[in-house]
């Protein structure tokens, strides 16, 4: 039975230049999908996220204006920086995604898409169907379009193997792009997330794209893998914030075979260069890179 109760929405009033870093700042901080509208005659950017139960309102506006002090210090204008907190109907909660998130192709091989959507696949399109939930990652957003991308990349690659490239996904979010590798055709796929609810979300998203059984996804935290892993990964993708990346970045490249591929994303442009000079120590370098709006992600390989 679906629940008619009411949704809490934390909303962040911001400029439109700070929109991107302020959708991943909340998405990091609280694990849930993000709706962002901008109006065109103020100049002014809402990003909402949308909670189940009420929010800590004091615990939560000192970490939201944290994360706000920090876009700032990177040299970003941030706006009113006005903080809000309501109830929304569930309802109007749902409509209001079916105005603003929409299919979503990746080149001629995959097709993201909404359940509503009647948009149908090419021949041999793989296709993920995720509707936006009270999760992160909906593949919108450019680092996580970034990481898809280079998924589709070195499955095309691979378009004849004698072996299915095998990925790990650390920060799985929705699940998106271990679903993702799952449906073309990577093999073991296995994710992780810190979030138990982040991995409730990602395992309901794999039954309802029907690869529930040709993936793994469990709770973990990057910070405690063992530095000697059991297994090593074609692919390895860590959609994770600046920091995180460069102080696990050892327990990260473990992960990769000598020959596979390391994608990094969730990087604001300004801190890219640090993060790459802390992969650059490790023997890695830099093959493919994009910077989108104030988002920069990379792709490394073995030197």
């Amino acid at each position: 039975m679906k629940s008619n109760k009411p949704l809490w929405c934390v909303s962040v009033t911001t400029s439109l230049e700070a929109e991107d870093a302020v959708t991943e700042m909340l998405g990091e901080l609280f694990g849930a999908a993000t709706a962002s509208y901008f109006n065109l005659e103020t100049g002014v950017s809402t990003i909402s996220i949308f909670r189940d139960e009420k929010p800590d309102t004091k615990k939560m506006g000192a970490e939201i204006t944290n994360g706000l002090n920090r876009i700032e210090s990177c040299g970003l204008k941030i706006g009113a920086g006005k903080i809000e907190i309501s109830k929304v109907k569930r309802e109007d909660w749902k409509e209001s995604w079916k105005r603003h998130f929409h299919p979503m192709e990746i080149g001629e091989s995959l097709l993201v898409k909404p359940s509503w959507s009647k948009q149908k696949s090419r021949k041999n399109q793989a296709v993920v169907i995720l509707d936006p939930g009270l999760s992160f990652g909906t593949g919108q957003h450019p680092t996580t379009s970034f990481c898809l991308n280079e998924i589709v990349r070195a499955a095309r690659a691979n378009a004849r193997p004698t072996k299915a490239k095998s990925i790990l996904d650390i920060g799985t979010g929705s699940g998106i792009l271990a679903i993702a590798a799952a449906k073309l055709g990577y093999q073991p796929v296995h994710a992780f997330d810190f979030d138990p609810e982040s991995v409730r979300v990602a395992k309901e998203n794999a039954r309802k794209n029907r690869v529930d059984a040709k993936l793994t996804l469990t709770r973990g935290d990057v910070t405690k893998l063992p530095l000697k892993p059991v297994r090593q990964y074609d692919l390895v993708c860590a959609n994770l914030i600046s920091n995180l990346l460069i102080a696990e970045k050892r327990r990260i490249v473990s992960r990769l075979k000598p020959s596979g591929t390391l994608v990094l994303a969730g990087i604001l442009a300004v801190e890219f260069g640090e993060v790459e000079r802390a992969f650059v120590e490790l023997k890695l370098k830099l093959v493919a890179k994009r910077v989108e709006n104030e988002w920069c992600s990379g792709s490394f390989c073995f030197v």
